[in-house]
């Protein structure tokens, strides 16, 4: 047999090819970004380039930097990209179902972070924690959100609860259902919260009116409502510091 025919192609490539591996075209500015993050903190990047950071796990290769760039501009900020809904995050090009459900599970971290000193505080003395709760909870939903925050004798937070979803601008509330799941949590106290998609959190006529018929119905059978507090992307009302209730 000819000498030619056992000689095998080398599985690495050539002994005397020693050129550098190449490399993505992205792959510097991806170095040079962790880089700024690891060095300078991430604290000090902007909205996009945090978003880059994030994406960068869930999408290994490309340029993400337009990307994270649409996102902002399409959810308005980068609590409105994490509040998003999934099925929206997936409808934007370039994203991808698993990219959407990182951002979305990076949501859900901040919420329950955010929860931690709501759940350990004495939530009538904290207002400071419960509005940054409910904001991170509430103000980027995109349909209205009836949520009670169940409280004991000593206003510690027992359960919180979504108890009805509904439209961009209703979200239907039934105070039988609203008391009767307090007396199964043996709840003594209530705080009510609600969201507008709309942004403006001042309430409407009919706000008012069913926070007054859980308020009825919650004295029958002893139990308090200390607060409505509606959450908007442009503030928080308090139905008790406008004197409502």
């Amino acid at each position: 047999m000819p000498p030619s025919d056992l000689q095998e192609a080398p599985l690495f490539g050539s002994a005397t090819d020693l050129s550098p591996p190449q490399l993505s075209p992205h792959a510097g500015h991806r170095a040079r970004l962790r880089h700024r993050a690891r060095h300078g903190g991430p604290g000090a990047l902007p909205d996009y380039e945090l978003l880059e950071l994030l994406l960068f796990r869930s999408l290994p290769r490309g340029d993400v930097k337009p990307l994270a760039k649409a996102l902002l501009a399409r959810f308005g900020s980068l609590a409105g990209v994490f509040g998003a809904p999934l099925e929206d995050l997936v409808r934007m090009r370039g994203l991808g179902e698993q990219a959407a459900l990182d951002l979305k599970l990076a949501h859900e971290a901040a919420v329950r972070i955010s929860r931690e000193p709501v759940a350990r505080r004495t939530v009538i003395t904290s207002w400071t924690q419960l509005s940054a709760y409910l904001r991170t909870a509430m103000a980027h939903e995109p349909r209205e959100q009836f949520r009670v925050l169940f409280l004991d004798r000593r206003n510690q937070l027992i359960a919180d609860e979504a108890m009805n979803e509904g439209t961009v601008d209703h979200a239907p509330v039934y105070p039988r259902e609203v008391v009767r799941r307090a007396l199964e949590l043996s709840a003594s106290a209530m705080i009510l919260a609600h969201n507008h998609p709309s942004g403006d959190p001042t309430p409407s006529k009919a706000d008012i009116s069913m926070t007054r018929e859980v308020i009825e119905a919650a004295k029958v059978l002893g139990l308090s409502v200390h607060d409505h507090v509606i959450v908007g992307r442009d503030g928080l009302t308090s139905f008790r510091a406008q004197g409502l209730i």
